[in-house]
């Protein structure tokens, strides 16, 4: 995929939301004819799962600190900072509204995002077993689920801010929790 088909993607998308967001559009935007985005991309669902999915699953965001807290923080800095962006704000939201109403687009943004940044996520909670931070009989599926929750309440739910100092005391929490699982 072309740097300026993936750029005209994320604008088209944060400008306008899915909904309003068309192959045409962002192949304008892109410079490029609708046959160059047509070719790679069949259609404005893949091209969109496509771009969002290459942005939003990335390894480098779960680094291996040596200790679960560390990790967690990590992991939360990253998800601060991508949610906070400005496209990303904008985006963000707006999938998970259309992902509501359109079940296709859920299914897919699932498979193509939800999944990969769950197996992602998933290597905190493996090295932390492996250290002994947690109980090998930890419930994976809710400690998942746990961990990015207040993040995207505070931010995507509620719209608040939340500090430096915060997000180091959240990751405290999620820790305290984990381990009470």
């Amino acid at each position: 995929m072309t740097d300026a088909i993936r750029r005209a993607t994320l604008d088209e998308l944060a400008e306008h939301g899915y909904g309003r967001t068309s192959v045409e559009a962002v192949a304008r935007r892109a410079g490029v004819g609708k046959a160059a985005v047509y070719r790679r991309f069949p259609s404005k669902l893949s091209l969109v799962v496509g771009v969002v999915s290459e942005t939003a699953v990335r390894p480098e965001d779960i680094p291996d600190t040596g200790s679960l807290v560390a990790d967690v923080r990590a992991f939360l800095d990253a998800a601060h900072e991508l949610l906070l962006h400005p496209l990303g704000s904008r985006i963000i939201p707006d999938l998970v509204s259309e992902a509501i109403r359109i079940p296709e687009l859920g299914a897919v943004l699932e498979q193509a995002v939800g999944v990969p940044r769950r197996r992602l996520c998933r290597q905190i909670l493996h090295r932390a077993v492996e250290r002994g931070e947690l109980p090998d009989n930890l419930d994976h599926e809710l400690a998942l689920d746990l961990i990015p929750a207040g993040l995207y309440w505070r931010i995507s739910v509620r719209r608040a801010r939340i500090t430096d100092a915060e997000r180091g005391r959240l990751a405290g929490a999620v820790v305290a929790g984990l381990r009470a699982l």
